[in-house]
């Protein structure tokens, strides 16, 4: 790369203004903490994740799972559980019904997953009747901060749906950008991903783009600005656009990013948390409960503030126990 490209790219992209993540922990744990089912907290990563939310005033934890193994992870690490609760399940099965049930019955106002796999909790909250099931398909929202960036990022969906169909993409954009309007962006940009910006019959992301763009022409998704298909980098970029003479209203400015498929969301936060130095949270929306939903390799500080949009979502919406 050139010494000219380079100071182009500088140019363009400028350091993140203060921290959303950062200020949102501190607000909510003013407002005073939500009760939480903690499930299968059996790593020290998705144990102290949940200690450090509790004492940052953002949840009450109870921690379901094997008692014993959790006491003696507690001690290995020198957390201390003076003071919290538990509820006892023998495996990872027992501890995803219960942690289920908990919130499922009103005791709980969000769930947490600790080191079990996510398609096993899943399995559980998916039930029919046992489950957290609503009329909204369920979808998962990275909340991410890219140090380059100069707004947060919602990437979209890259935990729940493998190939999310056209009617599931508009449930996945009605759960993004109502999250998009409770964390105070009114009016959010959706660049709806694909490999390029023109439509093509071979490339179903483009026409998935186009149908969505259509539908919120005529009211059936509103509350954002949508335009798609766009590539990754026009989405982000308005040197790119320019470059390529694309004229849209959401060129880089893009709040909120539709991938085409789980892979390649997935692939995407996590080239940016990784490679980029990018913050993140997750949660899953459209269940009767918000679900903390992290990677089990995230760190504390990712799983504490997912547990403050949690706790934002719960104390917000009136059908949701505070």
């Amino acid at each position: 790369m050139s010494n000219e490209m380079v100071l182009t790219v500088e140019s363009e992209f400028k350091q993140t203004s203060p921290s959303m993540l950062n200020a949102l922990v501190h607000q909510q744990s003013l407002l005073g903490a939500i009760p939480v089912a903690v499930c299968w907290p059996c790593s020290a990563v998705s144990l102290a994740g949940a200690l450090e939310a509790a004492q940052a005033r953002l949840i009450e934890p109870i921690l379901v799972g094997p008692e014993r193994q959790i006491r003696e992870l507690a001690l290995s690490e020198g957390f201390d559980l003076n003071g919290y609760h538990f509820m006892e399940a023998s495996s990872e099965e027992e501890a995803a019904a219960s942690a289920t049930e908990l919130c499922r019955s009103g005791h709980t106002a969000a769930l947490m997953k600790g080191s079990l796999h996510t398609d096993l909790l899943m399995h559980f909250v998916l039930q029919k009747t046992t489950g957290l099931r609503t009329p909204r398909r369920l979808s998962h929202v990275f909340v991410l901060e890219a140090p380059l960036y100069d707004r947060t990022l919602f990437i979209t969906d890259a935990a729940i749906n493998i190939y999310p169909t056209l009617e599931d993409k508009v449930d996945i954009l009605k759960n993004v950008i109502e999250l998009a309007h409770s964390l105070g962006v009114s009016l959010p940009k959706v660049a709806i991903l694909s490999a390029v910006e023109t439509v093509c019959a071979k490339i179903t992301s483009t026409i998935d783009a186009a149908a969505l763009c259509k539908m919120a022409d005529r009211g059936q998704i509103t509350g954002a600005i949508l335009d798609g298909p766009l590539a990754f980098d026009t989405a982000v970029s308005a040197k790119a656009a320019e470059v390529k003479n694309l004229h849209s209203p959401v060129a880089g400015e893009a709040d909120i990013l539709l991938a085409p498929d789980l892979e390649s969301g997935n692939m995407l936060a996590k080239q940016l948390e990784y490679l980029g130095g990018a913050s993140l949270a997750g949660i899953v929306l459209g269940a009767k409960v918000p679900i903390i939903l992290t990677s089990r390799a995230d760190s504390a500080e990712s799983r504490v503030a997912s547990c403050a949009i949690a706790s934002l979502l719960a104390q917000t919406h009136e059908h949701l126990p505070i």
